[in-house]
């Protein structure tokens, strides 16, 4: 072997070598992927089964039936709002221990839902509309199966639902907005007063965050 050829033999030894240790070099894992806050985050889910076992077979979810969880009644509690569709609501409220009341036509001077529930609307789109609200109690709030309260909101005019912050004299609520399927008639909002719910013309157009 010539003097000429050992550095370019050496050369390739060295590589060789080189090759070999940063193959057995462990190779680094990639980073792991963050489970997102939209994977984390719990949704609201409300089907006909847990409207059955709140409310009896006389009521339905609908299109509309968006469920609202916040606290209603101001006592800390996450409370849950849903629109529902019912021929019945007077039925099972004893089996159901849930209390019918009807803010609308108690704000014009009817005051009693045994005999308001059977005046309804013609309207096909709000024909048996209801609105259902569950007072939580308890770590399980709304979902508990023991609930503090639970209400049918009869006869309240709408084509929508939300529930929004309201501003009293003295204090803010979560408030129940409905907006009103006539056009020619103003929104309005139900709240609770610390005793029972009342209903409140908005006006047309108005809107009281």
């Amino acid at each position: 072997m010539s003097f000429l050829r050992l550095p370019a033999l050496l050369g390739v030894v060295a590589g060789c070598f080189l090759a070999t240790a940063i193959a057995q070099q462990p190779a680094t894992a990639p980073p792991a992927m963050q489970p997102s806050a939209t994977n984390n985050a719990q949704s609201v889910v409300v089907d006909d089964n847990f409207i059955h076992k709140q409310f009896g077979e006389e009521f339905s979810l609908t299109p509309a039936s968006t469920p609202f969880v916040r606290d209603i009644d101001g006592d800390g509690v996450e409370d849950m709002v849903i629109v529902a569709r019912s021929k019945k609501p007077m039925l099972d409220a004893a089996e159901h221990s849930y209390k019918v009341v009807d803010p609308f036509y108690d704000f014009y001077g009817y005051g009693d839902p045994k005999l308001t529930s059977t005046f309804g609307s013609e309207e096909l789109m709000e024909k048996n509309l209801v609105v259902l609200v569950i007072h939580g109690a308890g770590p399980e709030a709304w979902r508990s199966d023991s609930p503090k309260a639970k209400f049918v909101i009869i006869n309240v005019p709408f084509k929508k639902v939300t529930v929004r912050r309201l501003q009293l004299r003295k204090r803010q609520v979560n408030g129940i907005f409905a907006e009103e399927a006539n056009s020619s008639a103003g929104d309005s909002v139900i709240f609770w007063d610390g005793k029972q719910y009342k209903y409140q013309p908005l006006g047309t157009g108005n809107s009281d965050d």
